[in-house]
């Protein structure tokens, strides 16, 4: 259920997004207490920069009280900072590959920053990477080269530190050993990364972005199993706007909506398209006609924005894996919205993934 807060949150977004304010009345309303739920809010959903976007098409005497404004502005500026430092990860891990010949393709992060009003407004943390299939030869250069240690307890990609920051290396693009949707997925996923997308100049060295139908399916279905197993924030929500906006013309609607439905996520699709326009102003003539289920998309929304599992993650083996398979248990509604198979086969192939890799229990 949204407040005044809520809804002030996607008033500064929906600027943010379209460049100008429409809904100054509603900051009226906003006092101290109201201010400091919005600034929350968009800080644990990750949009606190794009949201201070938004801000800066209001008025002066709608802005919040000074002490929180200079707060935000400190922390837009560590945002700002972080994605700085990145991006010369980014730049330098491209040379590096370039150099020892690995074309190499940007997941997420980086690349998608660059469809939003303000590229350094879109936090990332990791840096994920596809090598068209050469990463365990890419792993043994990184080692013998960097001197680097190669994480290799991960379901579907590698991992190592470069710059202080963690490269996702991918072998796979989903995790195919915990659900067997994902292993159908897997297959037009890999069709889609053999075709050209864009391409970005870094230091001189050109690095891959990934193709529209490539995008479309993996950031529709990086967010839905990420949804189903803890929660996304409106930082998902935002990342499927931009692309959509930026590449509607592109997309293919029609195989895109018959993978989701093959998947069992078209119902998760419909709330998404739902929530970018009812929330964020997405023109609806940029996609394809969708149904969705108002109801599901409201229970989607609070979820994302208030989850219904809500408690604390514990320490220690055995109390983490009784808080997980509780999360699990009132997860269930958002695994039959995300995946196509059963509950009970889910969970205990989900053990056996656990089982087989200890370390992912803590994790």
């Amino acid at each position: 259920m949204k407040n005044t807060a809520t809804n002030g949150l996607f008033a500064l977004l929906r600027a943010a997004l379209h460049g100008k304010m429409e809904d100054t009345a509603l900051f009226a309303r906003c006092d101290e207490a109201c201010w400091g739920e919005i600034y929350r809010r968009s800080s644990v959903q990750g949009v606190l920069a794009v949201a201070w976007d938004g801000l800066q098409m209001l008025p002066g005497e709608l802005h919040p009280p000074r002490a929180l404004l200079l707060e935000w502005a400190f922390n837009v500026e560590q945002i700002e900072k972080r994605y700085r430092r990145h991006e010369a990860a980014v730049t330098r891990l491209a040379a590096f590959y370039h150099k020892h010949g690995f074309p190499m393709m940007l997941l997420k992060g980086y690349g998608l920053s660059l469809s939003y009003p303000v590229p350094s407004h879109r936090p990332f943390g990791d840096i994920d990477i596809w090598l068209y299939g050469r990463q365990p030869e890419a792993d043994r250069v990184v080692a013998r080269e960097l001197g680097l240690r190669i994480d290799e307890d991960k379901e579907h990609h590698t991992t190592f530190l470069f710059d202080g920051i963690m490269v996702e290396n991918h072998y796979d693009l989903v995790n195919n050993e915990t659900h067997s949707s994902n292993r159908r997925i897997e297959q037009p996923l890999k069709r889609f990364a053999a075709q050209p997308g864009e391409s970005v100049e870094l230091g001189g060295v050109p690095v891959g972005l990934p193709s529209v139908p490539f995008n479309a399916l993996f950031l529709l279905r990086h967010a839905a199993v990420h949804f189903a197993a803890v929660n996304i924030g409106l930082r998902h929500v935002l990342d499927w706007y931009v692309f959509i906006e930026r590449n509607a013309g592109k997309i293919g609607w029609e195989e895109l909506y018959a993978l989701a439905r093959e998947a069992n996520m078209d119902r998760f699709l419909g709330c998404l398209n739902a929530i970018c326009v009812e929330e964020l102003g997405l023109d609806p003539s940029l996609l394809s006609p969708f149904t969705v289920d108002p109801k599901l998309k409201e229970r989607v929304l609070n979820e994302i924005l208030s989850p219904e599992f809500s408690a604390p993650k514990p320490t220690g083996l055995l109390p983490n894996m009784w808080f997980k398979t509780r999360r699990w248990w009132a997860n269930r509604w958002k695994h039959r919205i995300v995946y196509d198979e059963g509950l009970a086969g889910a969970f205990v192939n989900s053990v056996r993934v656990h089982l087989k890799r200890p370390k992912s229990i803590s994790a």
